[in-house]
């Protein structure tokens, strides 16, 4: 991912309005994250209760989406839509997010299950299990990643993006 600042970030959002882009508060170790093994950027909001944000490229530009996060998370048995990953140590969550423009306005929404902590990109960069003799491990690896790049992609599509 290219690196992003906190003005385009503001900038970046579809389905949210000025007042929730101006409450955001950026994650503690924003200036910190290492944008080259990112595929998407994801915090909850430290202020803001069952509030979350994905920021993600999309033809070559950022793409922010407002998230709303499940009162109850669903645990670690079920799957990350977004990285297909079942053997993570923390949760999955439910996210849903309010479609961009006239839709989202109407009160239109779709959701997903995501890692509860946003740790997607760090996940499929761990190098599989050796399934089988001659099973290319670093080729799994790179699918995985592709793959977290296209349901990131896609879900932010599908909210009008």
């Amino acid at each position: 991912m290219t690196p992003i600042t906190e003005r385009d970030i503001r900038a970046a959002f579809v389905n949210a309005s000025r007042k929730e882009v101006a409450d955001l508060t950026l994650p503690v170790d924003f200036a910190e994250r290492d944008f080259d093994r990112l595929d998407y950027l994801g915090w909850a909001d430290p202020k803001l209760p069952r509030r979350a944000y994905v920021v993600v490229e999309i033809d070559d530009r950022p793409v922010a989406v407002l998230l709303r996060q499940a009162e109850q998370r669903v645990g670690a048995r079920a799957m990350c839509s977004w990285c297909d990953d079942v053997t993570l140590a923390n949760d999955v969550q439910f996210f849903s997010a309010r479609k961009a423009g006239p839709a989202g306005r109407k009160g239109d929404t779709i959701g997903t299950l995501v890692c509860a902590n946003f740790g997607c990109s760090a996940a499929v960069r761990k190098l599989p299990p050796l399934a089988y003799e001659g099973f290319d491990r670093e080729a799994a690896r790179d699918e995985r990643i592709r793959r977290l790049g296209e349901h990131v992609r896609a879900f932010v599509r599908e909210l009008g993006a």
